[in-house]
């Protein structure tokens, strides 16, 4: 079968606090949760009721099952998830102090299992085949990840959407110089780039959204995304049609989500082939909903959960 969306990336377990506004050196309950930035992306879509499978993985151990588990209860594909001996999979900390402070601590070490993806392991007719693949920066920044997202993208040649979250990680590389390049060469390759102020100027040297759009379209893109925080979000095509959509006014609990909310809508907005404004305030719907709940996956929001914050202009 057809994928109507492909994703490659991070995987992991996020642990998340049951209590707001406390340090991590003094909370005392956790949840547990399916995370990493590629997953949670084909979750979203999945909840929107699009087909999904993601290519990553996992340590051979208790989290790694976990993981599947948890993928198939959400009707993500997990067929190309496979286990790394002696790697132990991921897990995420973070703090909540709302509304706009979640600092992250990343557990990827001796190396995550999501950066063992090899090259000769790819599925490259079903890659190929997807009508949406995404790929994220992350996923750059070691072998064989590396080779590996390229090599996908390069067998893929921009047939249907190819999107390059630009997923800046200033903790996966040693400096963004060090980034660039592998960012070039994924842009070549990809049809639509997402990402925020610090990812695109990261990916293109500049920083002014309208800018930064018109550079991502001159590496090779045909639509640029520029999110832009409390500014909304800016998105720019190749046919010169431009919109720019104010965030839905929302009570945010955890902001982590929100972005690979909006990236799981902006994969079924696409597909739908619905006009540019309608898919951003649209993914800007989904975003601030998951901004509102404390959790990742389990957050993303179903169809009907859109269309009644779309509605009621605001998340309630």
């Amino acid at each position: 079968m057809a994928y109507d969306l492909i994703t490659m990336g991070r995987i992991g377990v996020d642990l998340y606090p049951l209590q707001t506004g406390v340090p991590l050196a003094q909370v005392t309950t956790f949840g547990k949760f399916l995370g990493g930035s590629a997953t949670n992306v084909a979750v979203a879509a999945a909840r929107l009721g699009r087909s999904t499978a993601v290519i990553t993985r996992t340590g051979d151990d208790a989290f790694g099952t976990y993981l599947h588990e948890a993928l198939r209860d959400f009707g993500v594909d997990d067929r190309w998830v496979t286990p790394v001996a002696g790697l132990p999979t991921p897990v995420t900390f973070c703090e909540v102090f709302p509304p706009d402070d979640f600092p992250l601590y990343f557990y990827r070490r001796p190396k995550a299992p999501d950066l063992e993806i090899d090259a000769h392991d790819l599925d490259l007719d079903a890659i190929r085949d997807a009508s949406v693949f995404w790929v994220t920066g992350t996923g750059l920044s070691e072998e064989p990840s590396r080779t590996a997202t390229l090599a996908a993208l390069a067998h893929r040649a921009k047939a249907g959407t190819t999107v390059f979250d630009l997923d800046w990680r200033p903790m996966f590389w040693t400096d963004p110089d060090t980034a660039r390049p592998f960012y070039a060469e994924a842009l070549r390759h990809t049809t639509v780039a997402v990402g925020n102020l610090d990812e695109v100027e990261v990916a293109t040297g500049v920083r002014e959204p309208h800018a930064a759009a018109r550079a991502l379209l001159d590496a090779g893109v045909e639509l640029a995304v520029v999110k832009q925080g409390p500014k909304g979000v800016l998105a720019v095509n190749s046919a010169g049609e431009t919109a720019e959509v104010p965030p839905l006014p929302v009570n945010v609990l955890n902001g982590l989500g929100a972005g690979d909310a909006f990236g799981g809508s902006l994969c079924h907005g696409l597909l739908a082939g619905w006009d540019l404004e309608t898919i951003m305030r649209h993914a800007n719907a989904a975003g601030a909903i998951v901004a509102s709940r404390l959790e990742c996956s389990s957050a993303m929001p179903t169809p009907d959960e859109v269309a009644a914050a779309l509605e009621a202009g605001a998340v309630l």
